[in-house]
């Protein structure tokens, strides 16, 4: 029916989604992997995980939208589980954290929509800025 060597369509379609299912179970591995590194980096310093999550997602080819709300997506994750383990070895001012997330709260929905208006490429200079400023912060005050 079909010239010997020519890929039936159904083969080809099989083909495809083996290789699709594998990108993906490559990219799963890799962004649990990534999450792990994250979860430990975010428990350790407190610093909620965007600072290593976002640049990793931008890299991945993520636009500055989607990276940023996929990080918190992953970040809500990581802190519910940050917070039980530092509740457990006490180490939680309940009050100031409900009042620093409760001005949070209303700072995300003003960021986000901030965000909305800036480019990838803006974000990526405007995100590497941020850290190197708060690196400067950090290592001279002592």
């Amino acid at each position: 029916m079909f010239p010997r060597g020519t890929p039936v369509l159904g083969q080809e379609i099989l083909s495809l989604w083996i290789m699709d299912n594998r990108r993906r179970a490559v990219q799963a591995v890799f962004c649990l992997l990534i999450g792990m590194g994250v979860g430990i980096g975010a428990a350790f310093s407190g610093l909620g995980g965007g600072f290593l999550m976002v640049p990793l997602l931008l890299f991945l080819g993520y636009s500055a939208q989607k990276a940023v709300g996929t990080s918190f997506m992953a970040i809500l994750i990581i802190s519910i589980s940050a917070l039980f383990a530092h509740g457990r070895l006490d180490n939680i001012d309940y009050r100031t954290g409900m009042l620093l997330g409760l001005g949070g709260m209303a700072g995300a929905q003003i960021g986000a929509r901030l965000l909305e208006n800036v480019s990838t490429g803006q974000f990526r200079k405007i995100f590497a800025l941020v850290l190197v400023g708060l690196a400067v912060y950090l290592f001279f005050k002592g």
